[in-house]
């Protein structure tokens, strides 16, 4: 049985969710996201929370059980408040800033790095050491994080590079005489 499937998804205040056939639409303050389900589980919406039940007890039903109320979660979530990463840049001239719709990044390399936004997604630097991806689709604003972290990870001499700011980097002692 899935601990976390049995629980009730709560709609908040502002979030409307539609159910069409076998594909649900969350409306919110943010926008509106989709989601098709799978065979294997029913929706049931009501007032203020919705529920997700598996169709039978085979083994594939109660797998995609908790895997669809953590989707529906994070769709009723995305729509009224987002998502939200924020990382930092160490490093000795390390700096990152916003130019038209590209993330413009001096992370040590000979050249300067152009990551462009994606659809639905907001890159601001409130510093030039800070960078703040925000969404509403939680698996995008992740993915968009990872990505940019992906160009200098952080090294574990010295902490240079780009980390999320509750990452903790294990540091390794330098080379003795």
């Amino acid at each position: 049985m899935s601990r976390v499937g049995k629980y009730p998804v709560p709609v908040p205040a502002g979030v409307k969710l539609a159910l069409d056939g076998r594909v649900l639409t969350a409306t919110g303050k943010l926008g509106v996201m989709t989601l098709e389900l799978t065979d294997a589980v029913d929706l049931d919406i009501r007032a203020e929370e919705v529920a997700v039940m598996p169709r039978g007890s085979d083994r594939r039903s109660r797998t995609l059980w908790g895997t669809t109320r953590s989707l529906v979660q994070s769709m009723v979530t995305g729509v009224s408040t987002g998502y939200s990463k924020s990382m930092e840049i160490n490093g000795t001239g390390y700096r990152a800033a916003i130019q038209g719709s590209d993330l413009v990044m001096n992370l040590g390399y000979s050249h300067e790095i152009r990551y462009p936004m994606p659809e639905g997604i907001k890159i601001t630097t409130e510093r030039p050491t800070a960078i703040k991806v925000e969404g509403m689709d939680k698996q995008k604003v992740g993915q968009v994080a990872a990505e940019i972290r992906a160009y200098r990870g952080p090294e574990p001499y010295k902490g240079k590079g780009v980390k999320y700011v509750n990452e903790v980097i294990l540091r390794k002692e330098g080379k003795k005489k």
